[in-house]
């Protein structure tokens, strides 16, 4: 066989290609005697170097568009490595509704108080009173102390305002103007105070001047000054603490949030903005979030009612560094299982929920349910009958490896779960709307896995909270980061004392006020509260429009001391509790803090059980009392 090429080409070009036609004659069962024996090569007058490519480099330079027909191309995305193909063989595979979970055995729900709220049930609570568990009389004082010191230290340094100091008094009338401006918004503080006839809000002025709100506002502190300056040294150190600013009442608020109300067994913990754009190290950005910029929250609120049991201030990424990540750290830190008990249900999002987290948790007796990412670590590898991403709105899959349960469930997208809690599927279904053979939209009913199904009944609960503080909303602008921090500890007060307000008329059969009357009704009792002034600031007079009594009013004569007169046995109506006497006679054992003065007796003194009145007017005789 004689052929005769010429070839206008690079000379390694076409040595490239009687190599190939070599090759291709092997492949044909060719010997390599009967290649080709003459071949006329001309080279092109200009030629570029470049590096010589031998038939195997090229091949494998080939894209995927000059494939050769006929050789198989591996989807794109698909590549797995060595570690996860051995997992395949692990890890079993994927199960579909049909085959049958076994069935649980989870811990009993033993909490540590009885859920709901821990008051007296019978009892009735105003507004005020149950806004005090939370602001205390203490710790109004100690801002009150605080905020004086602040704005003595401003004006000694020159600047130029108006300062009286200011009492407990002014301060619960500054709360209560700020709730009321959350029930009233205007564009701007002032409009509240404007003579114009298109605001004319008297509210306002009858409470509080204008001047007095605004000095009130730029003075507010919260901590003490000389610790202040301390912990500012230590900037820079591991000592520094950067929430002393708001320590007091942050501190206290928690307490109170915990004391005051047992959750029910299902629990949720999710992230919550705080609104700000402050210049501050631990200001954070969420763009998933409605409030983009802000300080982040972690809470732990019950799912049930959107009550705010725990949470803490993320200040950054040294502060909770234990080597387990961030999502781990803030759940442990949330569950304070010393107060809580053993049993609870948790409901997370893909942000904390892990395998090792669920483990750790059910070794506490505390079982948890999230959505998870399928690339975090211990999720399962396999692809062993997996759910594709085209499969049927409804289909499921799911794996159980020990206690712990994945679950993969087609909904508008795919969705992974991870839990303690449930059965892979208990023949739950759930209403959607989807194609039918003749592709229009229909309602049907597809199957749900029942970790889905409570993830969406019970994951709410901070998001609930977040809505019941977002609908009247107190927050201002303010430069002090602190100050954003107080307005926000007023929301989580006054949302808490609602809920705590619910729960006790529900239990007595009344109907309870919605939270816009509830707001209604605990402003105007934080107007006309009376509290009696100390030593210190008798003689000191006051700016704000509020009626304080004077010396000569709440001093007592001689005549007066021999009367009965109720008084607390603390410094406020939540510390120094006692029985009742009369309530003690008559079977019931009821603490409260008042006695008479003259009597030396414990006695109820509220609208609702009046025994300070019953004591005086139909004293009971020696044999009951002797009961």
């Amino acid at each position: 066989m004689r052929c005769t090429c010429v070839l206008r080409m690079p000379t390694y070009q076409c040595v490239f290609v009687l190599c190939y036609s070599l090759y291709s004659t092997m492949m044909n069962g060719q010997t390599v005697s009967q290649a080709p024996k003459k071949c006329r090569i001309v080279p092109s007058p200009i030629i570029t170097p470049h590096p010589p490519r031998t038939p195997a480099s090229s091949a494998r330079s080939l894209s995927p568009r000059s494939t050769p027909r006929g050789r198989s191309r591996s989807p794109r995305g698909r590549k797995r490595s060595a570690g996860c193909m051995s997992a395949d063989s692990d890890m079993g595979i994927w199960n579909d509704i049909s085959v049958e979970d076994e069935a649980l055995v989870l811990p009993n729900f033993v909490p540590k108080r009885n859920p709901g709220a821990q008051l007296v049930l019978d009892r009735m609570y105003s507004p005020l009173q149950l806004f005090q568990l939370f602001f205390p009389n203490s710790v109004v004082d100690t801002i009150v102390k605080n905020t004086n010191s602040y704005a003595k230290m401003r004006s000694e340094a020159g600047k130029k305002f108006l300062w009286v100091p200011m009492t407990a008094k002014e301060l619960y009338l500054y709360i209560a103007l700020v709730i009321y401006m959350g029930l009233l918004s205007t564009k701007t503080i002032v409009d509240y105070w404007s003579g114009k006839k298109i605001y004319n809000l008297p509210f306002p002025k009858s409470v509080m001047s204008r001047a007095r709100f605004h000095a009130i506002s730029w003075n507010l502190h919260l901590c003490n000054l000389e610790e202040d300056r301390a912990n500012e040294q230590k900037k820079g150190t591991p000592d520094y603490d950067r929430l002393f600013k708001i320590k007091p009442l942050y501190t206290d608020i928690i307490t109170a949030c915990k004391t005051y109300f047992q959750p029910n067994r299902q629990l949720a913990v999710d992230e919550r903005m705080v609104a700000s754009k402050a210049r501050i190290s631990f200001k954070q950005y969420m763009k998933d979030k409605p409030t983009k910029w802000g300080y982040k929250l972690f809470v732990l609120a019950d799912s049930a009612c959107g009550y705010t049991w725990n949470f803490f201030v993320y200040e950054g990424k040294s502060s909770l560094a234990t080597g387990k990540g961030l999502s781990y750290d803030s759940v442990m830190r949330l569950l304070d299982l010393s107060l809580l008990g053993k049993g609870y249900h948790v409901y997370m999002d893909n942000f904390y929920t892990s395998p090792d987290l669920l483990l750790d948790l059910l070794d506490k007796k505390t079982l948890a349910c999230g959505t998870i990412r399928s690339h975090v670590q211990g999720f399962p590898r396999t692809r062993a009958n997996e759910l594709s991403e085209r499969a049927q709105r409804g289909s499921t899959r799911w794996l159980r490896e020990g206690k712990i349960l994945f679950v993969r469930w087609m909904d508008t997208k795919m969705v992974s779960m991870c839990s303690t809690i449930h059965k892979a599927y208990d023949g739950s279904t759930v209403s959607r709307r989807v194609r039918n053979p003749k592709n229009v939209w229909e309602a049907r009913q597809i199957p749900i896995p029942a970790a889905a199904k409570d993830y969406n009944k019970y994951m709410g609960g901070v998001d609930l909270s977040d809505a019941l503080i977002g609908y009247y909303n107190v927050l201002h602008k303010t430069k002090k980061w602190y100050k954003t921090f107080f307005f926000h500890f007023v929301d989580i007060a006054v949302v808490n004392s609602l809920i705590l307000h619910q729960h006790l008329l529900k239990t007595q059969n009344k109907t309870p006020l919605n939270q816009k009357d509830f707001r209604e009704a605990l402003v105007a009792e934080l107007v006309g509260i009376v509290i009696p002034p100390s030593a210190s600031e008798a003689k000191e007079p006051s700016t704000s429009c509020g009626q304080v009594p004077s010396t000569q009013e709440t001093s007592t004569s001689a005549v007066e001391e021999q009367l009965c007169w109720p008084e607390y046995f603390g410094s406020d109506a939540t510390s120094g509790r006692r029985v009742c006497v009369l309530c003690k006679i008559l079977g019931h054992k009821v603490k409260t803090p008042v006695y008479c003065t003259k009597c030396n007796v414990a006695l109820c003194f509220v609208s609702s059980r009046n025994c300070f009145k019953k004591w005086h007017t139909e004293k009971p005789s020696e044999d009951d009392e002797e009961k």
